[in-house]
């Protein structure tokens, strides 16, 4: 009952919002490009031996397409260096349809891990169709802590299996893996600003080595999860059909200044798709922005709730939510990816945007967050929340896609401290 009036509490929210957004003009006033610089612009003049800023009074053709070289420290993958790339399109009305983006990136790292990335979110005219998704391959290694939060490091307790012994495990294991990730959904808008849509998701997990060196295996989480859950403990797949429900009224998906953004999403791993195991889970994502000036539409707070909960059967051990469970590895600035983990898990962020250059070019921001997850012994949801806090940089990649290089530095519980690079604001 209490998770029903968590919902109908967030249900509320939405509904009250969007009526205050239903009163307000459906057209914002757009802040003028004319005086921005970004990198695009940047590397462009440099190349061509031309200012960015001359012809300013000439109506000339823009690019929406970037490629910038990357390099970056991330505690969960150590020093990289890559390339990422965004574009941007109106496939109808600009009055009357949202930018479709695309954005892609990859990168190799000192660890000897390597990503690939590519994710879009396209909009036909008048938004009567959204396609949404995301393809992730990857090569990587996580720093396992086990299931829940609470603690520093959380053991699986004592149980028995097949006549052995296994001791309680409080402690920290690496685990290294490849993974192939394919989220596809496409919506259609049903009432306005309201979508329904279904969609597939394909999460394979394979060579994975818990890495443990001296240590017995039978103590590592991801094999004693595995055994007694009854899955594979080098390889499984979590793959399934998606049923989604959508409100969207932001301005621009990239770096959004107004609006909501809600989802609810009902995934079902399916035998037949591939999955070892068959398993239901909610998921819900609420976003919410508010501009703070009409002269300077760039000040923005905002606000990120991202949740998952398993209603029925089980998931994987390295498919379970948590930190950077989201589609674009993002939650839990200050934690390495994976740090907390669990059968559901709740994550809750703010953050405010504002520029710090007159161009536009060079911005900041400051965020606080906090993440709760269960175990399968006696830790429940939103018993312990681990609190997170920092600020970033943000550098204007393509001011036509608003699309931007965030550079973050988060502390966490426990010590936990890191920089984080990534492409576009975090949500």
């Amino acid at each position: 009952m209490r998770l029903i009036y968590r919902y109908a509490l967030i249900v509320y929210l939405v509904i009250l919002s969007a009526g205050n957004l239903f009163a307000q003009t459906d057209v914002y006033p757009a802040d003028s490009l004319e005086s921005q610089q970004d990198a695009n612009g940047i590397l462009s003049s440099i190349f061509s031996g031309k200012s960015s800023l001359a012809d300013t009074s000439k109506k000339k053709k823009h690019s929406t397409w970037s490629v910038l070289p990357s390099a970056a420290y991330n505690p969960s993958v150590g020093f990289a260096v890559g390339v990422i790339t965004s574009g941007g399109k109106y496939f109808g009305n600009p009055a009357n349809t949202t930018l479709s983006v695309i954005n892609a990136g990859a990168y190799i790292s000192t660890n000897g891990l390597s990503t690939f990335e590519f994710k879009h979110n396209a909009f036909s005219s008048q938004n009567q169709w959204n396609l949404q998704g995301v393809m992730q391959i990857g090569k990587t290694i996580a720093k396992d802590n086990g299931l829940g939060t609470g603690r520093r490091n959380f053991g699986d307790g004592d149980f028995h299996m097949n006549d052995e012994h296994f001791p309680n495990n409080p402690n920290e294991f690496p685990v290294r893996y490849v993974y192939v990730k394919i989220n596809e959904r496409i919506y259609r808008k049903v009432a306005r600003y309201f979508y329904v849509g279904a969609g597939l998701s394909f999460n394979l997990y394979s060579h994975i080595d818990d890495d443990r060196k001296n240590i017995p295996i039978t103590e590592t989480h991801n094999y004693r999860y595995s055994i007694r859950n009854g899955y594979p403990t080098n390889a499984y797949q979590a793959n399934g059909v998606l049923v989604n429900f959508q409100f969207n009224n932001r301005d621009q998906p990239n770096r959004p200044f107004r609006g909501i953004y809600a989802d609810v999403i009902l995934k079902e791993n399916e035998t037949w798709l591939g999955s070892n195991r068959r398993a239901l889970q909610l998921k819900v994502e609420f976003r919410k922005y508010w501009s703070l000036s009409d002269s300077n539409p760039e000040k923005v707070l905002a606000f990120w709730h991202w949740a998952s909960y398993l209603l029925d059967g089980s998931v994987p051990y390295l498919d379970l939510p948590g930190t950077g469970s989201d589609a674009y590895g993002r939650i839990g600035r200050a934690f390495i990816i994976g740090r907390f983990k669990g059968l559901s898990f709740v994550y809750n962020e703010a953050e405010y945007r504002f520029p710090l250059t007159d161009n536009k070019l060079l911005s900041g921001v400051t965020f606080v967050n906090m993440e709760s997850a269960n175990n399968q012994r006696n830790i429940s949801l939103f018993r312990y929340w681990e609190p997170g806090a920092g600020v970033g940089l943000r550098l204007l990649f393509n001011k036509y896609t608003r699309s931007n290089l965030c550079i973050d530095y988060g502390r966490g519980s426990y010590g936990s401290s890191g920089f984080f690079l990534g492409l576009n604001e975090v949500f």
